[in-house]
């Protein structure tokens, strides 16, 4: 693994596709981004290529969007490129239509859904857990160094009121996740992967686990990494004393992570948050894109990775004063200053907390541009 993860992600199709892929090494070359998150299982429960694992041949879960992942991999690590397997694991329709004694339920035995009629495993089903972890030990097979479980948490935008777990066993829902991520930890890294684990951004500064099972020091009791998801744009408005905070970046971001720091001072993890590449209200452009590495940097973070939906990351956004010479970079709250965002002192107070509660479950899904 790099020093200094500075990544983007990729889809199944990106990935796939012999043009796309072909820009995506020439934007790494010219920017120095060092690592690619790509979509092995993606939200929908397919596979992004032809697996050789006998249940999902069953299931007839997969698509052929990578019609050669070894191959792929091979010129990634030619290129020094780290490559990252996203694995969705707990949001899968086709595993629960197709499978609907694992999904949750509705009280009256049908098949619960969420307000997009998607349709979740039972995050307690042992033979869901096994099921995502025979796919994440065939892309450490593949070649992947790293498995990055995304949606990995309990449902939280449908009628929760009718929603009934068939497999629970009476656990609260963070030690259901963490004792998951404890089961995938102990699977996979005698095979010499690293795991990391995707987490909501609100959970760097809720005290509770957002009644999705992400309570931050549980997850960083079970794996080496996390990236917090901190988009500006998902957070209500109010947050951190902003009125919008889509429209501070840096604020947003270093306050996330300075919540998320000072919580897991002491812990053996490493965060590495997912930064916004995309509008969902602002137009984000170069300037938003800079003031979040330096938001990332200033907070004593040293890795993060950026989040574009269509995979279309262009070069001149990535070409920041921020990261080029990130190996010496120290805090520089004057490049903040000279941009036009708040300094680190300026930021509010940490105990000026959003209210989580206040955050609509549509709010939390808005996800129709930002893809997650």
């Amino acid at each position: 693994m790099p020093a200094e993860i500075r990544g983007v992600y990729v889809t199944g199709w990106g990935a796939g596709s012999s043009s796309l892929f072909q820009r995506l090494l020439h934007f790494t070359e010219e920017t120095g981004i060092n690592s690619l998150v790509i979509d092995i299982k993606d939200d929908t429960g397919f596979l992004s290529y032809q697996s050789r694992i006998p249940k999902v041949n069953t299931l007839q879960s997969w698509k052929l969007k990578i019609p050669n992942p070894y191959r792929l991999l091979q010129t990634l690590k030619q290129r020094n490129i780290y490559p990252i397997a996203r694995l969705v694991v707990f949001k899968d329709p086709f595993l629960a239509e197709t499978r609907p004694d694992l999904a949750l339920k509705q009280k009256n035995g049908d098949i619960w859904r969420d307000y997009k009629g998607l349709a979740w495993v039972d995050p307690h089903s042992k033979e869901v857990w096994e099921y995502n972890i025979e796919i994440a030990k065939e892309a450490i097979c593949l070649g992947f160094p790293e498995i990055q479980f995304d949606y990995v948490r309990f449902a939280s935008d449908g009628d929760l009121s009718n929603c009934v777990y068939p497999h629970s066993e009476g656990k609260s829902k963070e030690d259901v996740i963490k004792e998951f991520l404890l089961y995938a930890r102990e699977e996979l890294e005698p095979l010499g992967a690293v795991i990391s684990a995707d987490v909501f951004g609100l959970a760097c500064s809720a005290a509770d686990d957002l009644r999705i099972g992400q309570k931050l020091e549980k997850i960083a009791e079970a794996v080496p990494v996390i990236s917090p998801m901190v988009y500006p744009s998902h957070y209500a408005k109010g947050s951190y004393g902003l009125g919008n905070p889509d429209l501070f970046p840096y604020e947003t971001v270093l306050q996330s992570m300075k919540d998320a720091s000072r919580r897991l001072d002491g812990y053996p993890v490493k965060l590495r948050p997912w930064l916004q590449d995309f509008s969902l209200g602002s137009k984000y452009g170069k300037k938003q894109i800079e003031a979040q590495i330096q938001a990332v940097y200033d907070a004593g973070v040293r890795d993060w990775i950026f989040w574009n939906p269509s995979c279309r990351y262009e070069i001149e956004k990535y070409l920041t004063k921020s990261y080029r010479s990130s190996e010496t970079l120290v805090s520089r709250p004057e490049l903040a200053e000279e941009e036009g965002f708040a300094t680190p002192s300026q930021v509010n107070d940490p105990s000026e907390k959003m209210d989580t509660n206040s955050q609509s479950p549509q709010r939390e899904e808005a996800l129709i541009e930002s893809g997650r």
